[in-house]
């Protein structure tokens, strides 16, 4: 039921309503008995009318009830603040190491064809529909799913474990962005030369070392043995790295004070963490256009091949790159609507964060590779050599560009408070994930415990730092990267088809439309009606089948391969989150009476109210009411 403030319109209406009725009960217009038939018709349907609307008052009376027992949920200050703090989450280091590579090796600029269409048949419908869910039930993923439909109640309590799974390693990124930023301010950069105390000197190059295997850079060895004194494997978990722990005890304290106030505090911090990266952003943009190579390496990027059009899997890396970046599944999305107000423009917002999401990649592209080209350039290597993907290009590739760049001493700092501002953005949704769904599924017995929400923030982030701790062990990258591949790549597309499945096509889209008319005044137009129905939902098995047909092991770098139980505590670690969705059915069926039938009617039968009053009465209730 939508918790609702009850209002002074709705209370007249419902009392005109009562004095329509005891006006009939006692008899009065019982002379009238030579009406016309039309009039006789028109009465008949004022009563239809009076009784309808009197149920609706009957559940406004009810909500009203709930809101008195329960804390009124905050909401945005500003329909800005959505809109920036929905940029920010989407727009991570993703659209900066992720993006560029996919298009380079799906295509080059063929590729931007695959992604603008599941952008438009996948991307932007299904953050649609979880911006229609959260606004509409103003609940967190696990409380509206539960409503929509209670056969998959178990997919929102999955979402809210792959986001809060994703959040204890993805701090140790900022931990490392705070690492860079520290040494970026020494008077040379410390991963500009091979003479320092952790270089190899036998096998560290100033440059990268192309086709010599047997020597690294001096910005790889930087990354490796000053950063993470990385042991030769997982099975070596080596020591606390202690420059690293206070990092990331940092990196929480942050995250916690720009959040521990709620939408309130994360409404005013996104001001600056979503904008100031693409000042820095363009900057960047300028400044390497100019460098000698920039150009090989930008048409090297955009150069199309367009046989690759003919490869499915081409499609299928477009459709997965729109699902990640964006953020579907994660229930950070439905999150953040949940804190609208009710009748926000969320087809608006829509298309303004997915548009420019979508713009962000293709811009980091050009910084990117303009870059890459600029290196290749310098040390008359091809751009295949150079280019690459995660942690490596952000940590390795362009700290080395930054090392010949002029006034390298400006630009560096600046590129790394630019991938903390990224990385926050998504570290807010993610966290405040966690935090939505304690507070709407135990929020008096909690809050009897902890006394304020921001304590109940506080232990959030507390866990969170320790289940960081063991990716700032010696061995902690070989973690990371465990974690990230069977928690991002192999969850993810499970969670997604479940929540799409029992959305679109269980709850319907017939119901859908119900609840954007009510919030927005209008049905979804034919384009998101068809997208829902059949697109959507077809993408999405088609990613998850492919997902697992060409499902391959976790490995680091191009050699390290991980042991047998490594593998199976990776699969573990996906079905923390997966498992939800069985044991949730299971429960609904279990504690659901009736025949096996009748529980699978029952199981799948949405509990969200869809005929509440609004706020302001209809013009069938001011009708009603004159008549009365």
């Amino acid at each position: 039921m939508m918790n609702r403030q009850y209002n002074p319109s709705s209370f007249i209406v419902e009392t005109s309503f009562a004095l329509f009725s005891c006006k009939r009960m006692m008899g009065v217009g019982s002379d009238n008995k030579t009406e016309s038939t039309s009039s006789k018709l028109t009465l008949q349907q004022l009563e239809e009318k009076e009784e309808v609307e009197l149920g609706n008052a009957e559940a406004m009376r009810l909500a009203k009830d709930d809101q008195q027992s329960a804390e009124p949920r905050e909401t945005w200050g500003r329909r800005l603040e959505f809109v920036l703090a929905s940029i920010g989450y989407a727009v991570g280091l993703g659209n900066v190491w992720r993006f560029p590579y996919l298009c380079y090796r799906s295509g080059g600029g063929a590729f931007l064809i695959p992604y603008l269409i599941m952008l438009f048949l996948c991307g932007i419908p299904l953050l649609f529909m979880e911006f229609t869910v959260g606004q509409y039930t103003r609940l967190g993923p696990v409380h509206s799913l539960a409503k929509i439909c209670p056969l998959f109640k178990g997919v929102g309590l999955a979402t809210v474990v792959i986001s809060y799974v994703l959040c204890t390693y993805y701090n140790v990124l900022m931990t490392w962005a705070l690492y860079y930023l520290l040494h970026s301010f020494s008077p040379s950069l410390p991963w500009q030369s091979c003479n320092n105390t952790w270089n190899a000197v036998g096998n560290c190059s100033t440059g990268f070392p192309g086709n010599a295997t047997h020597l690294k850079s001096a910005s790889q060895q930087f990354f490796d043995h000053k950063v993470l004194e990385m042991t030769t494997g997982i099975e070596h978990a080596g020591g606390i790295r202690w420059e690293l722990f206070g990092l990331l005890v940092l990196a929480w304290a942050i995250v916690y004070f720009c959040i521990f106030k709620g939408v309130k505090s994360t409404g005013k911090v996104v001001y600056f963490t979503a904008t100031f990266p693409y000042f820095i952003l363009f900057a960047l943009l300028i400044n390497n256009v100019q460098l000698p190579g920039a150009k090989d390496g930008i048409l090297f990027f955009l150069m199309p091949n367009w046989s690759k059009l003919l490869e499915v899997q081409v499609w299928v890396n477009a459709a997965a790159q729109i699902f990640n970046s964006i953020g579907i599944s994660f229930g950070s999305m439905i999150s953040m609507a949940s804190y609208n107000k009710f009748n926000n423009n969320i087809l608006r917002d829509t298309y303004i964060v997915s548009l420019a999401n979508s713009a962000t990649s293709i811009v980091a592209g050009f910084v990117i590779f303009s870059a890459i080209g600029y290196m290749a350039h310098i040390h008359n290597l091809p751009v295949d050599d150079i280019a690459t993907d995660g942690p490596g290009l952000v940590f390795v590739v362009y700290p080395e560009v930054f090392s010949t760049m002029p006034v390298s001493q400006l630009w560096a700092p600046l590129f790394f408070i630019m991938l903390l501002c990224l990385g926050l953005d998504s570290q807010f949704a993610m966290v405040e994930v966690a935090v939505t769904f304690i507070v709407d599924g135990f929020g008096k017995k909690v809050l009897g415990v902890f006394k304020r929400k921001e304590l109940i923030v506080l232990a959030v982030c507390s866990v969170g730092f320790l289940l960081g701790i063991p990716h700032i062990t010696s061995g902690g990258i070989y973690v990371f990267q465990l974690m990230d591949h069977y928690t991002a790549v192999v969850s993810l597309m499970f969670l997604a088809f479940f929540e799409v499945l029992a959305v679109t096509l269980i709850f319907g889209v017939r119901r859908l439309s119900v609840m954007l008319e009510k919030m927005l005044g209008k049905k979804p137009n034919l384009f998101f009606r068809v997208c829902w129905q059949f697109l959507s939902p077809m993408l999405v098995l088609v990613i998850l089948i492919s997902s697992i047909v060409q499902y391959t092991p976790a490995r680091y770098g191009k050699f390290y391969t991980y042991p047998l139980w490594a593998e199976v505590v990776g699969w573990f670690i996906s079905l923390v989150s997966i498992i939800w969705i069985p044991l949730g059915a299971l429960h609904e069926l279990w504690t659901t009476e009736g025949s096996l039938l009748q529980r699978l009617k029952k199981s799948i039968t949405p509990t969200v109210d869809l005929e509440f009053v609004s706020e302001k009465p209809s013009g069938e209730s001011i009708a009603l009411f004159a008549a009365a």
